[in-house]
């Protein structure tokens, strides 16, 4: 019997555990990233609204206020979902490297 064992395939436990830890910070990294990119979205839209004048059909109040805050929240992570803007992408492929690089 001749057995040939490629050890490449062989990993350690430590190594399997910085693996691991690698891919949960990639992971980690990824979400960060598109949540930042969602609030500089949803930073954005309270910008332009800031942009209109009063005025309009509803006075506005605390409430109304509160209302326009949420749905700009909503409409950022909407906007971000999947491929978003790109900003978060852009910020993932920069600070992905260092990650991969560590030891």
């Amino acid at each position: 019997m001749d057995f040939k064992i490629d050890p490449r395939t062989l990993t350690s436990p430590a190594t399997q555990s910085k693996l691991d830890k690698k891919t949960k910070d990639l992971e980690s990294l990824r979400k960060s990233s598109q949540e930042f990119e969602t609030l500089f979205v949803m930073e954005m839209f309270k910008a332009m609204r800031k942009t209109v004048p009063d005025g309009g059909l509803f006075e506005k109040n605390q409430s109304t206020e509160i209302f326009s805050e949420m749905l700009d929240m909503e409409r950022a992570r909407a906007t971000t979902q999947g491929k978003g803007l790109g900003i978060g992408e852009a910020m993932y492929n920069q600070l992905a490297h260092l990650i991969e690089k560590r030891k």
